[in-house]
């Protein structure tokens, strides 16, 4: 998050972070399964769908689409329909549903709907290329790693001391991605807009070199 985009530094921690959220998301899906969780396991898989194609967006060429992108859209829409459907069950009845409330499913489960609107928009215009590409990196990775912190500061507390989790600080570290993203994609759109008013061929150089 704080190398400059594109430097080989950034490149490198890049590829160590995706590495680290696959084996991550891949466990956290499978022991979703085995504990009969569905939340853990549905966002475990929408995570390393978030790292794969935000890591695919980056290394591609601009206006490129494949086969690929047509299975993945199966994910967030799979995704989008399980936690819906949680969310409507708990709203239903009283109480919560595996320690969550209906608002946290339905939540998600909107969000997930908006990667898959995504990924019909880029199938639709054959690919992106100069700010949108990299926008689509850049919040599909910070989003990723907000699933990973929140999963860890809120939902495994019980690691923290008990005066730390008093005080609620817990939240913050969660919600710290969803910041750096918000950062990003605002900087990501001004640095293209400036270079479409220089010149009509430079969006996609300075976006690459933010």
């Amino acid at each position: 998050m704080l190398f400059r985009k594109g430097s080989r530094r950034h490149i490198l921690a890049g590829d160590v972070f995706v590495l680290a959220m696959l084996a991550l998301s891949s466990t956290g899906t499978y022991l979703g399964l085995v504990k009969h969780h569905m939340l853990n396991t549905v966002m475990g898989a929408l995570a390393f769908y978030l790292v794969s194609t935000a890591w695919l967006a980056a290394r591609r060429k601009s206006e490129e689409t494949n086969i690929f992108d047509w299975g993945a859209l199966l994910v967030p829409i799979a995704v989008g329909a399980i936690l819906v459907v949680f969310g409507v069950a708990v709203a239903t009845r009283p109480g919560l549903r595996h320690g969550y409330p209906a608002p946290v499913y339905l939540t998600f489960g909107s969000v997930a709907f908006l990667f898959a609107a995504g990924d019909v928009h880029m199938l639709k215009r054959g690919g992106l290329k100069g700010a949108h590409r990299i926008a689509r990196h850049l919040w599909r990775m910070c989003y990723a790693l907000f699933i990973a912190a929140a999963s860890f500061f809120q939902g495994q507390q019980q690691v923290f001391p008990e005066a730390v989790r008093k005080t609620g600080l817990l939240f913050f570290p969660s919600i710290i991605p969803l910041i750096v993203m918000i950062f990003w994609l605002f900087r990501v759109r001004r640095t293209s807009a400036d270079a479409r008013t220089s010149t009509p061929h430079a969006a996609d150089v300075h976006s690459l070199r933010i």
